[in-house]
């Protein structure tokens, strides 16, 4: 932990951009489980919840090639401090929903939010490069991935208590407040932060297209803006899937409170698996990275074992007989995802010139959201109109993740004489765009 704690302390910029995101990831997880409450409790059904993933996820697929050409072409700081800031009052609207009728205005407002968030994510994964060395880039990625599930460990589950305990607005307020903080403090990174090259920006959808064009001649940056994307066609149903294991199979029991104070066993129940969920996508990066290292094809066979753990830890959920297995499911499960999503993302950030990585990542972030968000509608859809159970619907998510990996190997085998541009060229070609 010596290099991350190093990293912190000797990079101040970094260290402002990672505190704003400790902070509102932590609102962002109290949100979550409060929106998952309203809306069950609103509606009851599978395909409303369904409705709230995919209000959250699709306007990051509509609105992330703008945002990667905003992210390539503005001041980045600027971009990410706008969005918290609007972010911040979309929230607070949250407060006004109060019955089942108005539930549409509800999906109305958290499609906005994420809106926003699409314009706050690619230019924050830019300017990590900005920041941060590039020796330091592997590091500061698992640091990130740590953080990210450290938050939805300890805020899933305080998120759980307090929306149980006393209810879903002071949730509300505090994701509210945290993006609030988060602006604060990425206003205190040195600026302006533009991308290289931003000057001579034709404008547009020209700048989005140049973006594609890019990509199109470049199969192995191509090939690896797509990781996320697969693995998100697995993982994306159990963020469903999960309310359900929660609220009907493994609803804890909580007995012996003091009179007058009750708390909502399945809210419980989903709390720890988000814990759970922090634990596995936090600490898995760190260890995977021990073992296979920051080189470019070491990372890339990480990812192999990512999507070899993936599917073995779905399979195990579906066919967990207790909440113990399903904890141990989830766990491997969740040590997959979490090296696909870091290994991947420090090959990028290696790999793809400053004047471009704003629009790689948004197409990154696009692909993901797109995928995420059919592998949602499959859940809910199975469910409610194919009539297959949640177990059911669990192990075609395997299937999906077996065939995904084979698929990843495929392309792993064929690039593996490929070395991919190292870091000095990467550290070269970056000194070149800044002249």
């Amino acid at each position: 932990m010596n290099e991350y704690v190093g990293l912190l302390q000797r990079n101040k910029d970094y260290r402002h951009l990672w505190l704003g995101s400790l902070v509102s990831q932590l609102g962002d997880w109290f949100n979550l489980i409060a929106s998952a409450g309203l809306v069950a409790n609103l509606t009851g059904t599978g395909t409303a919840i369904s409705f709230l993933f995919l209000a959250r996820f699709l306007p990051l697929f509509l609105f992330s090639p703008l945002a990667g050409v905003l992210a390539d072409r503005y001041e980045r700081r600027t971009i990410m401090i706008a969005s918290d800031l609007l972010r911040a009052g979309t929230v607070l609207c949250f407060l006004f929903i109060r019955d089942p009728g108005q539930v549409w205005l509800f999906y109305v407002l958290i499609f906005l939010q994420f809106a926003l968030s699409a314009m706050f994510t690619p230019a924050r994964t830019a300017v990590l490069a900005n920041v941060v060395q590039p020796d330091d880039l592997v590091t500061a990625n698992a640091l990130d991935a740590l953080t990210w599930s450290t938050m939805l460990a300890f805020g899933a589950l305080l998120g759980g208590i307090v929306a149980a305990v006393f209810g879903i607005t002071e949730a509300f307020i505090m994701d509210a407040l945290s993006f609030c903080v988060s602006a604060l403090l990425i206003s205190r990174i040195a600026g302006p932060i533009y991308a290289s090259g931003s000057a001579g920006s034709r404008g547009g959808w020209l700048d989005f297209l140049d973006g594609l064009r890019y990509l199109k001649g470049q199969h192995f940056i191509f090939g690896i803006s797509l990781v996320k994307a697969g693995g998100s066609l697995a993982w994306g149903a159990i963020n469903v899937l999960e309310i359900t294991y929660a609220k009907t199979i493994f609803t804890l029991d909580i007995k012996g409170l003091p009179a007058g104070l009750e708390i909502d066993g399945g809210t419980a129940t989903l709390g720890w698996i988000y814990f759970v969920t922090g634990l596995g996508t936090g600490l898995g990066p760190l260890l995977m990275r021990r073992w296979f290292g920051d080189t470019s094809r070491r990372l890339r066979w990480g990812i192999s074992a990512g999507f070899g753990l993936l599917a073995l830890g779905i399979f195990l959920l579906s066919i967990a007989p207790t909440l113990r297995e399903y904890t141990l499911g989830t766990l491997i499960r969740t040590v997959g995802s979490g090296t696909i999503w870091v290994f991947s993302a420090a090959l990028l950030q290696v790999i793809v010139p400053d004047r471009y990585r704003g629009r790689v990542f948004a197409f990154e972030f696009a692909a993901l959201t797109l995928t995420q968000s059919i592998s949602i509608f499959w859940a809910g859809y199975a469910m409610d109109t194919l009539g297959l159970d949640v177990r059911q619907v669990t192990l075609s998510m395997c299937l999906v993740a077996v065939a995904v990996g084979l698929l990843w190997m495929l392309f792993h085998l064929r690039h593996l004489s490929d070395p991919g541009p190292s870091r000095a060229w990467a550290s070269t070609d970056k000194a070149t765009d800044r002249s």
